[in-house]
């Protein structure tokens, strides 16, 4: 065999990082010694894996080609090696979660894999459904779980379970006395609501199409906890996931609000790289999150 595993991963850090030195500190080598492994990797088969754009390094046409290929090749070869070891847990997961799901979900999918396979490392990232989706196809996350639709030629895009957004205002706000609210009704008020780019606020602009333009949009925030406070303290009326909302719906410290005229109903996504090698891990994740919805379906 011409390349060796070190090569490999020095081009797949490089091509992480778009940087020498950065790929030196995540794999502690020297900034030289990470050039001479990518330029030896180039010489040995005559190829151009990178372009030079003064200090920064971006993917050649021929890199980006190569490269699902490597990351698959490198994670099988970890899980081999984990088995010729005899180890018998799963290795490292990184999964990726929006918001709601990462801060109500999956923690407690997380504890239970954890039990599940003692010897596994699993680290969480929380973001919004564009920065999920943009770690996944860059082969920084194993797996997302996303609140938003998406529409990425590289990204395998499957449903996991139903969630729905729930309208909702503080107890003293007019609306929550009202029976049910009207078109008219979401044009006269303030919202808070999420960000551009999150899968929530992709789900509540589908639901109130048609409206758009006459909303008034007074606050746009990145976290459901900063969006439930603004709407108790009486800045205007929010729109959430349901299990964000669980606990303060039940102890009446806001009101959900009934919109019957509007679909609210959406669904969670698990999202994977298409040619990306599914480890032991990811199967495993994917199939206790399967077992978890399953279990909540039959309740």
């Amino acid at each position: 065999m011409r390349y060796t595993l070190r090569q490999l991963e020095v081009f797949l850090s490089v091509a992480r990082h778009d940087s020498v030195s950065r790929a030196g500190v995540e794999l502690s080598l020297s900034q030289s010694a990470v050039s001479e492994a990518l330029a030896e990797l180039e010489h040995q088969f005559s190829i151009k894996l990178f372009e030079r754009l003064g200090k920064r390094l971006q993917l050649s046409e021929q890199g980006r080609a190569l490269r699902p290929l490597a990351e698959a090749l490198y994670a099988q070869a970890g899980e081999l090696e984990a088995r010729l070891a005899s180890q018998a847990g799963v290795g490292t997961l990184r999964i990726g979660a929006t918001l709601s799901i990462g801060d109500y979900l999956v923690p407690p999918l997380m504890a239970t894999f954890m039990r599940e396979q003692p010897d596994a490392r699993v680290t969480l990232y929380v973001a919004n459904t564009a920065e999920i989706a943009r770690k996944v196809t860059n082969f920084e996350l194993d797996v997302g779980i996303v609140e938003g639709e998406l529409n990425e030629p590289e990204l395998e895009v499957t449903r996991w379970r139903p969630d729905e957004l729930v309208v909702f205002c503080a107890p003293s706000h007019p609306f929550a006395k009202k029976r049910a609210l009207s078109d008219r009704d979401l044009t006269q008020v303030r919202w808070i609501v999420r960000e551009p780019g999150s899968g929530t606020r992709q789900a509540f602009e589908r639901a109130l199409s048609g409206l758009l333009p006459e909303l008034d949009i007074a606050l746009e925030l990145q976290h459901t906890e900063a969006i439930m406070s603004a709407v108790k303290a009486g800045l205007g009326v929010g729109c959430i996931s349901r299990i964000a909302l669980a606990d303060a719906l039940a102890y009446g410290t806001v009101v959900g609000c009934r919109v019957p005229q509007r679909n609210f109903q959406r669904h969670f996504f698990f999202v994977l790289h298409k040619r990306k090698y599914k480890s032991a891990g990811v199967r495993a994740w994917l199939a206790l999150c399967e077992r978890e919805s399953g279990k909540q379906r039959a309740r």
